[in-house]
């Protein structure tokens, strides 16, 4: 997360669309409640939107997550989103009591549950997971109706297929291989939303590490963070080891790690545009201990070469 509210205001200020804050239940971050967090963003902030990025929806209650974020809706004026997943990371079940044997189940059923919160004001429901609801009324409702609702996936396949089969945007977690790779995700879910009827409201976003730095080899000079970032921070404890050659290997031409020159940076995303269909970029953005000028310089290159260029490049006027 930002260690300071420094970063989502400078991005507020430079006219990027959405910032976004992941949930995540361990030392090693700082967030446990993005709704929160961004709730104190908004009163600082006037147009960026505000989304988690990811809400760890298997291990949540839906019905506070809708309250929490139809509240954060209100106080932004209709800038809040959601992105669900699953997580990657397993301290959540333990902490909230959820054998990951049911998983997938779980996930599935409160998706289902917080659509139908969203949709309806006043609400009965039963499943298998949780308890019933029975006629209780959902408050407080949201400034944007609906309420927006996006899928993370990771790369598994039913995932995909699920978000399209919904009809639901799709954020793909992209931080490793080459971006071509990612095109069976992408095939699943759009396929899976057009046999359902959904082609109209299909969308595709990508997350990605990143990094904009003022030549190439000054951007790649950020590698002792990115490998601070990435290393276990426990023995046995998640994470992995990445090496130099690994990390250029990450960056070259084609491949899904978006660290480099703004030129490097503007013909990856155009690909990725080409390729993916990408409407959403998520940069991952502050990470590994970077000092904070390197931060704000990334976010300015971002948004005033960077972004202008693919938005040109992608939405060609006349």
């Amino acid at each position: 997360m930002p260690r300071s509210s420094a970063t989502p205001k400078l991005a507020d200020t430079f006219g990027l669309d959405v910032f976004g804050l992941g949930e995540h239940h361990g030392a090693d971050f700082a967030v446990s409640s993005p709704a929160v967090v961004l709730a104190a963003i908004a009163a600082r902030t006037s147009n960026i939107r505000l989304t988690s990025a990811v809400t760890v929806l298997s291990a949540l209650d839906p019905v506070r997550v809708y309250e929490d974020y139809a509240t954060l809706d209100l106080i932004s004026r209709g800038r809040a989103e959601v992105i669900v997943g699953r997580s990657a990371f397993i301290e959540p079940f333990g902490l909230f009591g959820i054998d990951t044997a049911d998983y997938d189940a779980i996930f599935a059923e409160k998706l289902d549950l917080l659509l139908q919160l969203r949709a309806q004001p006043r609400l009965s429901w039963t499943g298998t997971f949780r308890p019933p609801i029975v006629d209780s009324a959902i408050a407080p409702r949201a400034h944007q109706d609906p309420l927006p609702i996006q899928v993370g996936v990771g790369g598994t396949p039913a995932s995909a297929q699920r978000a399209g089969r919904l009809g639901l945007p799709m954020v793909l977690g992209l931080i490793g291989g080459s971006i071509a790779g990612a095109r069976r995700s992408v095939d699943i879910y759009r396929e899976a939303g057009e046999r359902a009827g959904h082609a109209d409201r299909l969308s595709v976003g990508i997350s990605t590490h990143f990094f904009a730095g003022a030549a190439p080899t000054a951007a790649r000079d950020v590698f002792p963070y990115y490998q601070e970032y990435l290393r276990p921070k426990t023995p046995g404890g998640r994470g992995f080891h990445i090496d130099r050659a690994g990390f250029e290997a990450g960056t070259a031409p084609g491949n899904a790690l978006m660290i480099g020159s703004t030129d490097e940076l503007i013909t990856k995303l155009v690909l990725a545009h080409e390729i993916l269909g990408v409407d959403r970029v998520f940069g991952q953005i502050d990470w590994g201990g970077m000092p904070r000028g390197l931060v704000q310089d990334s976010i300015a290159r971002y948004a005033s070469e960077i972004a202008p260029a693919v938005r040109a490049a992608t939405n060609p006027v006349g």
